[in-house]
């Protein structure tokens, strides 16, 4: 049971990948690829490793999502692009 899933997480991390590589709108896929890698750190979390499940949430989701959207703040990005 624990297997299947494992196997939907790495596909909810694949699938927030892919959104984050495809997505035209900035601020969409700066927050497809947080939720990859929430699912990352719960991938992590399910497999035994919590250490690097809380270093993975605080640090790559949490922290760099949020300093990626300041700095959009920051720089006037007006929430689409021209494509």
């Amino acid at each position: 049971m624990l297997d299947i899933f494992i196997i939907v997480i790495c596909a909810a991390i694949l699938l927030g990948g892919v959104l984050a590589v495809v997505l035209s709108d900035v601020l969409m896929a700066s927050v497809s690829a947080g939720a990859a890698g929430l699912f990352a750190s719960l991938a992590f979390l399910l497999l035994g490793a919590p250490d690097v499940a809380m270093a993975e949430a605080a640090i790559g989701s949490g922290l760099g999502i949020f300093i990626f959207l300041y700095a959009l703040k920051k720089a006037g990005y007006p929430g689409k692009s021209d494509r």
